[in-house]
């Protein structure tokens, strides 16, 4: 964007036949975007087609973003993604008539002028399906995205002859061609479209060849293919096959190429091309929190140790709050069919003055075992079995009601735990979602051969849908149930907190709920959290998925019996609290990071609000 640069070329003679030559070089100012006019519109507002643009005037965040400074692919980007807007939106006819790009006299202020025919706005009159269709046509029309009367969509066109190729790739069908050829009514301003469908001949896999994994031994990556060498060729299980080896996380890139067998017309192999990266590392972190304060962490781990797909980790962290200390190791691959096992040792401290819950110390010590079943491509079931030993202290300020726990049972327990749960997750992604859902549901049970006999129960489903443009709408749900058995209460070490940034935003972290004669949380044994939110870029960065903002509505709370005034014994949605705000989420070079400003709404005099 430098276009004022300046460069003088000096040549100096030197003795014996040699030349000297200097270049000096004056960079100059980068020359910014300071209008874009499109002309010849009519069915939209030029602003609104300039919003879909990535290229802009300068703004109070294009320092950050660098989009007013001009670019000759980006603008062919912007251009297409105008055009689309367009066919989306029934303006079959579209065209873009010319562009100019004209600089200053001082080269410092570049000016964008797009010129475009919008044509008519069509619909669509009929459909119809032609050649020959090896699937019932019922089952394919099932797939067509755009019907009669609808507004012509070249996104649903597009769709639909993905989704029927598809459906045809299922059944072997690797090079079918499906064709929407149309037919105009300009008078009527109407369309007709017919889908050709070429099927071509039925193909099976006949070798699955993987190369580029020097380290990672062969099994590894051939363990998650679905689609299976002398099977037919099916589409869903060649893409499915990429994503799983992608998700192992033992490479950098996954490239898969389906060619033909040479000399035959019913035969192609897999050819899988991987590019290994480095799979261990050595980490040492500082970071703070506003529940913890200064936190130092560190890390051992290697997730492809040998090349054979174990996770092998050892890490500390070391809190005001919390101290962790744990080893792990994980064989994803224990039996052939995909069931994981893995082992934990582990030690952790929780020093809870620094904390907005009464006051207690404990110190646990445990080590177990845990197997992942998957049930099928999205749903897994975990389990595990492990023992640990707590060792409490209590002080003067501590509640009786904790006290009295220790003195009824002792300072040190042990614990039997079981665990079991279940998770299906199909957000479209794990940083910047914008649709699908996630589901979990957990149980923890302190079982028969320790001194603590308990169980939690958890559920969380959340949910997201893109509701216009760039804006999701997130809602999300978790409660909990927890209590004693055998005779035996529930650990008040083992009961529900909430209030921070991961519950209940606007109050401190496991503030809410129960509360001792110092207004500190005792915890509870039931929790009900509920959050709305409605995600949106971050405003002057255009698509730039790093920074996202957000408006939310939190409620939630923990209800159980043990607090001063007598309330919170069943839930209740009076005795809830609610908040409102702003929050921001950076994935910033050092890592994720989440503001929020929170104004609690029914706030009481004993809470202990924290608004950022």
């Amino acid at each position: 964007g430098k276009y004022a640069v300046a460069i003088t070329t000096t040549v100096t003679p030197l003795e014996r036949n040699r030349t000297a030559i200097s270049f000096n070089i004056n960079e100059g100012e980068v020359a910014k975007i300071q209008q874009i006019n499109i002309v010849g519109n009519q069915a939209f507002p030029e602003k609104d087609l300039l919003d879909l643009f990535v290229l802009s005037t300068p703004g109070w965040m294009t320092w950050w973003s660098k989009s007013d400074q001009y670019s000759k692919q980006k603008l062919a980007a912007d251009i297409e993604t105008m055009r689309s807007h367009y066919l989306n939106r029934g303006y079959l006819e579209f065209n873009l008539d010319s562009t100019q790009v004209s600089i200053s006299p001082d080269k410092q202020s570049i000016y964008i002028t797009i010129n475009i025919t919008e044509g008519q706005k069509y619909t669509v009159s009929d459909i119809k399906l032609a050649g020959e269709m090896l699937v019932p046509e019922e089952e394919l029309r099932k797939l067509i995205k755009i019907q009669p009367g609808d507004v012509f969509s070249r996104e649903k066109l597009t769709e639909t002859t993905k989704s029927i190729g598809d459906r045809l790739g299922k059944d072997g069908y690797a090079f079918s061609n499906v064709n929407a050829v149309p037919e105009l009514n300009k008078e009527k301003q109407e369309a007709k479209f017919t889908f050709f469908i070429d099927p071509g001949r039925r193909v099976y896999v006949r070798h699955i060849n993987i190369t580029g994994n020097t380290k990672t031994r062969d099994e590894v990556v051939r363990r998650e293919m679905r689609q299976m060498e002398g099977a037919w060729y099916a589409s869903d299980k060649v893409t499915r096959s990429r994503e799983r080896i992608d998700r192992l996380g033992y490479f950098s890139d996954v490239n898969v190429e389906t060619p033909a067998v040479a000399g035959t017309t019913d035969q192609v192999d897999m050819n899988v091309s991987v590019t290994e990266k480095p799979t261990g590392s050595i980490m040492a972190g500082a970071g703070f929190s506003s529940s913890e304060g200064l936190i130092l962490s560190g890390s051992v781990s290697q997730a492809n140790v040998f090349g054979s797909g174990n996770y092998l980790s050892t890490q500390f962290n070391s809190g005001k709050i919390n101290t962790v200390y744990s080893l792990s190791y994980t064989n994803p691959y224990y039996t052939d069919d995909g069931i994981s096992r893995g082992f934990d040792i582990y030690q952790r401290k929780v020093n809870s003055s620094s904390l907005s819950v009464s006051r207690y110390d404990s110190d646990s010590v445990g080590g177990g075992v845990r197997f992942g079943v998957p049930l099928n491509e999205m749903d897994t079931v975990n389990f595990g079995l492990s023992a640990e030993r707590t060792k409490l202290t209590v002080f003067d300020t501590t509640p009786t009601r904790y006290r009295d726990y220790v003195d009824q049972f002792g300072a040190s327990n042990t614990t039997l735990r079981g665990d079991a749960g279940w998770a299906r997750d199909t957000r479209d992604s794990i940083i910047y979602p914008t649709k699908g859902s996630m589901q979990r549901a957990f149980t923890e049970m302190g079982l028969p051969g320790g001194t603590i006999k308990y169980y939690k129960l958890s559920y969380q489903h959340q949910w997201l849908r893109p509701v216009f443009q760039d804006f999701t709408l997130m809602l999300n749900g978790e409660a909990g149930y927890a209590n004693g058995y055998g005779g035996k209460p529930l650990p008040f070490f083992k009961g529900f907190f909430a209030g921070g940034n991961t519950s209940v935003r606007g109050f401190k972290s496991s503030s809410l709920g129960p509360k001792d004669i110092d207004g500190n949380a005792l915890g509870g044994n039931r929790r009900l959290v509920g959050n709305a939110e409605m995600l949106f870029p971050f405003p002057g960065t255009k698509k730039d998925k790093s920074l996202r903002m957000s408006l939310f509505l939190d409620a939630g709370s923990v209800f159980g019996d043990g607090d001063t005034e007598g309330k919170y014994s069943k839930i209740s949605f009076g005795d809830m609290r609610y908040s409102t705000g702003l929050a921001v989420s950076w994935a910033s070079p050092m890592g994720p990071m989440k503001f929020s400003i929170a104004a609690p709404l029914n706030s009481k005099a004993t809470d202990k609000v924290e608004r950022f």
